[in-house]
């Protein structure tokens, strides 16, 4: 019996012995990788490549500039405001520094190629009444040179221009609080300001050749106002001078005192902005809508100067700064921003307005319209410079400025 069973045990013993020589080589072999293999072989060599992110020489410059427009802490810095709308290209230069912990008062000057001149000083205090308020003093000189006038009304000609200068010391203070620190403000001011008005200078007529004083009020004159405003409104936005969401709507009221009793009136400014964003705001819809309104004040008359008027770099792109003057104006703005990087956005934008001497024509009909394509280097709270392409039956205009459109 022992012997009979013995091939079968040996049988058996070579069946587990040859199993286990056959997975052992098997398992010698190379195994085919499967997709979460791959995945972390290759997270593995990442890791070991891994190295900190090189900022690029490109982006240091122009973070460079940028720290030069924005950064408080930077004494000497550029300025590139003009003294008055209309004066092209300037350039300048300001001197910044800290007289308390938080204010800065900053004076600065510029020249621009039309010869405007620009010199002024500005304090700053931004955190009264526990951070609920600011307080902004301004005082300085301009002397704009060449300022186009084209008549009153929206049918005028762009040929019709002519140019003043004027020559003006002027002084301001404006407290704006937020008494909640959200949404709800309100702002008062006061200024001081003498227009000395003279003759243009430029290639079209100076504006005493065209017109005379009982046909245009105000011309040849020296008036000294002292011009009050009052604003209420709601503000959503983190900064007036560059955002990509929030808005601002509010109604401000001026009141302008002529010393003389000739030239007094009273205005009022409703104004919407709204800022729409889009996929985690890579993409901005824009929107703004302002109305002027004004008032005489008695047998007084609003001096032809300080008439609500639209065109330029920061209303009608596509036409003349100044081109439109009358007792009222509606101006209605979109675009659509694309956020590019961190410092630069390109847009689209379409403006439409029109001027007209009842407020009861401030419709939607005959309105002025331009359109045209535009890029912005900002900081996260500041424009630093705005370069706009503007298109209009009338050309093409080409903006520069330091500031945002709205």
């Amino acid at each position: 019996m022992r012997l009979s069973g013995l091939p079968g045990f040996c049988l058996s013993i070579a069946f587990v012995v040859g199993a286990a020589t056959t997975a052992l080589a098997q398992s010698s072999e190379p195994q085919p990788e499967t997709r979460q293999s791959t995945i972390e072989n290759a997270a593995g060599e990442k890791a070991q490549n891994l190295h900190p992110y090189e900022v690029t020489k490109a982006e240091k410059v122009i973070t460079r500039i940028e720290r030069r427009f924005t950064d408080q802490t930077i004494r000497w810095h550029p300025y590139l405001e003009n003294a008055y709308r209309g004066g092209g290209f300037a350039a300048g230069a300001g001197y910044m520094f800290h007289p308390g912990d938080y204010s800065t008062l900053d004076v600065r000057g510029s020249y621009s190629i039309r010869s405007y001149k620009l010199a002024e000083a500005e304090f700053i205090s931004p955190r009264l009444f526990d951070r609920r308020g600011e307080l902004e003093v301004l005082g300085g000189w301009r002397d704009a040179t060449q300022v186009g006038f084209y008549g009153v009304g929206i049918n005028t000609s762009k040929s019709d221009r002519a140019n003043f200068g004027f020559e003006q010391p002027f002084g301001s203070a404006l407290l704006t609080v937020r008494p909640t620190r959200r949404l709800f403000m309100v702002r008062g001011g006061f200024e001081a300001a003498r227009w000395d008005l003279k003759s243009g200078q430029g290639t079209a007529p100076s504006v005493d050749e065209v017109f005379t004083p009982e046909s245009l009020p105000g011309l040849g004159t020296t008036t000294t106002f002292l011009h009050t405003q009052a604003t209420v409104g709601v503000d959503s936005r983190a900064s007036s001078h560059y955002a990509r969401r929030g808005g601002f709507y509010g109604v401000t009221g001026h009141d302008y005192t002529d010393r003389d009793d000739a030239l007094g009136f009273r205005q009022v400014d409703y104004e919407v902005i709204q800022h729409i964003p889009i996929l985690r705001e890579t993409w901005v819809v824009s929107l703004h809508g302002l109305a002027k309104t004004t008032w005489q004040k008695g047998d007084q008359a609003t001096p032809f100067y300080m008439l609500p008027s639209l065109g330029g770099g920061s209303t009608l792109r596509g036409f003349s700064t100044y081109r439109f003057s009358d007792q009222h104006s509606l101006l209605l703005q979109a675009e659509w921003r694309i956020m590019a990087n961190r410092f630069f956005d390109t847009a689209v934008f379409y403006d439409a307005g029109k001027v007209a001497a009842r407020r009861s024509d401030l419709d939607l009909n005959h309105l002025k319209s331009d359109y045209g394509f535009g890029v912005r280097f900002h900081a996260p709270f500041a424009t630093v410079l705005r370069v706009d392409v503007a298109r209009s039956n009338e050309g093409t205009s080409l903006v520069f400025a330091a500031s945002p459109v709205f």
